[in-house]
């Protein structure tokens, strides 16, 4: 895929989690994604609904940061957010069941907050993949398939472990082949480090600084 600044903006979820990030600080990301030509916006659930112009989705978490929520909760945040107009939710693995191999308990979880959330929502599986080793990251990911997800998702970005990594996004993406998109969240800052993930298999990119990354790329 070319690595023009167009293209890798049409990955882009735009995104600011910052607890303490004000409603005019949300105000303020909208405007920047909309000048800057990205795909969505990423917003916490308490800041929804939020006005966005035509072509802007609008994206949100569930079970953030730690995933460590009941299922039946995760699902109720998840419907609340589509119904206060959230276009997108990022949902977050409980990673005690990826630690310790429960990859069911991950398959229910998801296929819960799915039910809660149906098509055409697009439901992204947040995994901490820098927690975890490549064998939990594939069963994760053949969890997230089976439950109905439409993309895994590296990281939320708070995990003591790190963000994205190449090789995580890779192996990701050789799982999950065509059928669901990868998203690569966590640590991207510079135009560089988004277009190594995008050349390990990411379809969509989760950022804070989208606007610097940007500003490395060609026109």
């Amino acid at each position: 895929m070319p690595a023009d600044r167009a293209t890798v903006a049409a990955l882009i979820d735009h995104t600011l989690l910052k607890p303490e990030a004000t409603p005019d600080q949300v105000d303020a990301l909208i405007a920047e994604a909309a000048a800057l030509g990205v795909f969505s916006v990423c917003v916490s659930p308490s800041m929804l609904p939020v006005r966005t112009p035509d072509g802007l989705a609008v994206a949100t978490v569930c079970g953030f940061p730690s995933g460590a929520h009941q299922p039946a909760v995760k699902a109720a945040e998840a419907a609340d957010s589509v119904a206060r107009g959230a276009d997108e939710v990022d949902m977050v693995i409980n990673l005690a069941h990826a630690v310790t191999g429960d990859f069911e308990a991950i398959r229910a979880e998801i296929a819960a907050v799915r039910a809660a959330c149906p098509a055409p929502v697009l439901l992204k599986v947040i995994i901490e993949s820098a927690a975890l080793t490549d064998e939990q990251i594939v069963g994760c990911c053949r969890a997230a398939e089976a439950a109905g997800a439409d993309f895994v998702k590296t990281s939320t970005g708070f995990h003591p472990a790190g963000g994205a990594s190449a090789h995580a996004v890779a192996l990701m993406a050789e799982t999950v082949g065509d059928r669901l998109g990868v998203k690569a969240s966590g640590g991207i800052r510079t135009a560089q480090d988004a277009v190594a993930m995008i050349a390990a298999g990411a379809t969509r990119l989760g950022l804070s600084a989208s606007a610097a990354v940007l500003a490395g790329l060609p026109e």
